[in-house]
């Protein structure tokens, strides 16, 4: 294991690289690149590097681990040289976010549980945002526009379930095993193969309609909360 001292080295030998390929006797492909376009980029690298994992490939694993490290440095490159911020500043801001989400390990909470820790990362997310051009009014802020759709699914579902609120749409004995749900899925996305819609479209204007839905109820309980501890004060 080389120490920390010949990684960060490393790190600047990257950097130094990839600011030659922006220079102006560079690369034509690399000097040409923006953030627009290379948006997309860091999606099809993310997508490679989970198929390394799927392949327990750790010569994979590195190379796409490097691939998506470049999408990075050569972001912050193109920053930097539109004297916005560099790569420091993204180290600098990331590490100050892991510190400030886990005061339950760098400060004096006393959280136990994963479920904790979740329930207090959305909370410290919501705080850290507020008065910001990114604030947050709910807990389904935040979730990437472009995300496919089952994945988008699947974030709306986690997001409800961590504010204890749910949906129940069908019946879930009636799948007994994964085999079973998957081979539902794909039959899904045949049927609507056969009629000349996209499956990948549909459910995402579903998703939409259902995220609405646990808006409005989330907001509703946001303000019975409320108005209970109003209750609760006059009383007192």
């Amino acid at each position: 294991m080389k120490n920390q001292n010949s990684n960060e080295s490393e790190i600047q030998k990257l950097r130094e690289v990839v600011k030659i390929l922006r220079s102006p006797n560079g690369c034509p492909w690399d000097k040409k690149q923006t953030h627009s376009s290379l948006r997309y980029n860091a999606v099809e690298e993310a997508y490679e590097l989970v198929d390394a994992i799927e392949q327990n490939n750790d010569d994979e694993l590195i190379e796409e681990l490097g691939d998506l490290l470049l999408q990075v440095v050569l972001h912050s490159q193109i920053a930097e040289e539109r004297k916005a911020f560099d790569f420091d500043l993204v180290c600098k801001k990331i590490r100050e976010k892991l510190i400030s989400r886990h005061p339950h390990v760098f400060g004096d909470s006393n959280v136990q549980t994963v479920d904790g820790v979740w329930s207090q990362w959305e909370r410290l997310k919501l705080s850290e945002k507020k008065g910001t051009l990114s604030e947050r009014h709910s807990v389904f802020d935040g979730i990437p526009k472009y995300l496919p759709a089952l994945i988008y699914a699947e974030k709306v579902l986690k997001k409800s379930n961590r504010i204890g609120i749910s949906l129940k749409l069908v019946d879930d004995d009636e799948f007994k095993d994964k085999q079973e749900l998957a081979m539902m899925l794909f039959s899904l996305v045949q049927i609507a193969h056969s009629k000349g819609w996209s499956a990948e479209a549909l459910l995402r204007s579903e998703i939409k309609k259902i995220e609405k839905k646990l808006r409005k109820i989330e907001s509703q309980t946001a303000l019975k909360k409320s108005e209970s501890k109003s209750v609760k004060k006059t009383k007192d």
